[in-house]
């Protein structure tokens, strides 16, 4: 109870700081939660913050970002990120039917009841599998192996990324192998390039006259907003009211679902749980409605418990979200690490209880309700409109791309540069062509640094 009320000031802090920065990043359609979520919890570990509030940092500003997403879904049609493009099918039919209002409403509504459903679940599960976590650490190049080879084959890419893993890992060591000869030792900086590797490769098309040619737009973008309309007196509307009981019944059994299946793909837990609800209500309106906010619920839940299960039961990131914008949790050298040698882990999971996980999860998940949840339900079509009209994209890419440059050069000066330009590149290339996405890049990244060397052993 001392050490749970000594970490509660930094603790509330930075989850205050973190649900305040990702509601507003949660309004810029197309933020990708590994390209944003990830560089700056790996900034703040970096700074020292206490291991409790780089983790409330993290949790409040996932599920805030989760809530506010929906704004430019539902209103603009235009996915918020990458988990919210399984819903944009509802989004669009909704917004056709004119009532793109009431699927904002549902889909935030769902996810703040799936969240308070999904954070005591996953530390239950996790700690139901944390007898296994001895056994595992110390299994963990091999864990890494296998876990790499299901993540990939379970990703859209299938086939293509599990054979895609063979250059991935071995353009990792090729670097590891340069950098060190010249006495330099990276690690930071291969995740961010992983991290950013869309980002990347995105800026090195704009240099290319084909890619110009191929992403020149001949009118500029145009929005319709509907009218806003409130159905609630007060500033905190009640989820439980907003949505009806069939709703909150589907939404908590989803998120329940989603919570024990970590390893899984957290965009394919939202489609296939959308499906599985839409295949069992009839009327149309209320399969759209139900389905929206059902999805959005288990893109909460999903995230949750792939963060938090690794984190408690085996201190490894052995699910796509603890691979990728998790990964900081784990490994933040020089701060947080598993050692690759002797499989020694010294992160969250061994700076923190599991009682400490479920407080300040649950203060994580009421700071980011208080402040995104009525934010997003009273000022959505304002919020929406200013993005909209005056939020400057290429800003926003030019303030993460400098922070990339920046924590490059302090880990390795210039070749800490040159590997993220690297292996962002490449990623970015495969993962825009063959689907080979950030969550399988990361296993890849571990399985060169952990596996690699003992198959090197073993022949």
């Amino acid at each position: 109870m001392t050490e749970l009320l000594q970490a509660l000031p930094a603790a509330l802090i930075m989850g205050l700081i973190g649900a305040v920065v990702f509601a507003a990043i949660g309004l810029v359609s197309g933020t990708d939660e590994t390209t944003t979520l990830a560089p700056l919890t790996l900034l703040v570990a970096l700074l020292g913050v206490p291991a409790a509030g780089v983790f409330t940092f993290f949790l409040a500003g996932a599920v805030a970002k989760h809530m506010t997403h929906a704004i430019p879904t539902a209103l603009l049609g235009i996915p918020g990120d990458t988990m919210a493009a399984p819903l944009l099918g509802e989004a669009t039919k909704l917004r056709a039917l004119g009532v793109p209002h009431i699927a904002l409403r549902k889909m935030i509504s769902g996810a703040i009841v799936a969240a308070f459903v999904a954070l005591p679940l996953a530390v239950l599960f996790a700690i139901m599998l944390a007898p296994f976590g001895k056994f595992i650490a110390s299994a963990a190049p091999w864990v890494f192996l296998l876990a790499a080879l299901g993540i990939a084959w379970s990703s859209a890419g299938r086939w293509a990324s599990v054979l895609l893993l063979i250059p991935f890992v071995l353009l990792i060591v090729g670097l590891q192998a340069l950098t060190g000869h010249y006495g330099v030792h990276l690690s930071v900086s291969y995740f961010l390039g992983i991290a950013i590797g869309p980002l990347i490769a995105d800026l090195f098309s704009v240099l290319s006259p084909v890619e110009q040619r191929r992403m020149r737009r001949e009118n500029v973008s145009r929005f319709a907003l509907a009218p806003d309309l409130k159905g609630w007196s007060g500033y905190f509307p009640n989820p439980l009211k907003v949505l009806d009981r069939q709703q909150t019944a589907w939404t908590v059994g989803t998120a329940a679902v989603s919570s024990a299946t970590f390893v899984f793909s957290p965009v394919a837990m939202t489609v296939l749980m959308g499906e599985v609800v839409g295949a069992r209500i009839r009327h149309a309106y209320q399969r759209l409605t139900t389905v929206i906010a059902v999805r959005n619920g288990v893109t909460e839940a999903t995230y949750i418990a792939e963060a938090l299960i690794p984190l408690i039961a085996f201190g490894l990131p052995l699910s796509p979200v603890a691979a990728g914008p998790a990964a900081p949790l784990f490994n933040a050298p020089p701060r947080f690490s598993v050692h690759t040698a002797t499989g020694q882990i010294v992160n969250l999971h061994t700076l923190m209880t599991t009682w400490q996980f479920l407080a300040f999860g649950l203060l994580s998940v009421l700071l980011a309700a208080l402040i995104a949840y009525p934010l997003a339900m009273n000022y959505a079509h304002r919020a929406a409109s200013f993005v909209a009209r005056k939020l400057s994209h290429e800003a926003i890419i030019a303030t993460f791309a400098g922070l990339i440059v920046v924590i490059s050069v302090w880990e390795g000066q210039w070749l800490g540069l040159a590997v993220i330009l690297t292996v962002g590149l490449f990623g970015g290339l495969l993962s825009r062509v063959f689907a080979f996405n950030t969550g399988v890049q990361f296993m890849g990244y571990y399985v060169a640094v952990l596996s690699v060397p003992q198959i090197v052993r073993l022949f």
